[in-house]
């Protein structure tokens, strides 16, 4: 069995964009990174009086279950000197598991995952948890436009929780006008 893991990063204090590009890298110790969206920078949010984020969205096969999964996040946050100190606070880093997919093995090479995102057939169903350590899907994900922007860059077609895709939900977020590309011509 493998896991399809939704990735969201974010990061609104030291060099934004060093911090991500580590932790983007440190997760490819967890499995094989198969899409990384641009990188964002956003408004705070929950908590309004700090920096601007810097937010992406990674899609990433692994064959760690969740829990283990989540414990890797936590040590690259650590290792990258994210101490939470208040909720919603300013971080170093944030890495954020937004939901979660099983696969077989036969379904798990970088051509079919692929195809699976890029596919408006239904796919395989989220894997739902909700235990005091790990929420699946992530409870929030669904009103923030910094988290939907992102993944549904990189998996549009992706049916979340209310039935809807990712680039659906987008569409539909009042602050997406917020979030800003950091993507240059």
């Amino acid at each position: 069995m493998k896991y399809i893991y939704y990735l969201s990063l974010g990061a609104n204090l030291g060099d934004r964009l060093a911090t991500i590009g580590k932790a983007v890298e440190a997760l490819g110790q967890q499995g094989e990174i198969i899409r990384v969206s641009q990188m964002y920078e956003t408004p705070p949010w929950g908590k309004l009086d700090q920096p601007a984020f810097i937010n992406c969205a990674v899609v990433i096969v692994s064959k760690l279950v969740p829990v283990e999964f989540l414990h890797g996040c936590q040590r690259i946050e650590k290792n990258l000197g994210r101490v939470r100190h208040e909720h919603w606070g300013a971080r170093t880093i944030d890495v954020d598991i937004l939901c979660v997919q099983s696969i077989n093995e036969l379904e798990s090479g970088r051509q079919a995952i692929e195809a699976l995102l890029d596919s408006s057939e239904l796919a395989c169903p989220l894997l739902m948890m909700d235990t005091e350590e790990l929420q699946l899907p992530h409870p929030y994900m669904l009103e923030r436009a910094f988290v939907m922007v992102p993944l549904a860059e990189i998996a549009p077609q992706l049916v979340l929780a209310n039935g809807k895709r990712a680039m659906e939900i987008c569409h539909s977020l009042p602050d997406k006008e917020n979030i800003v590309s950091l993507v240059t011509n």
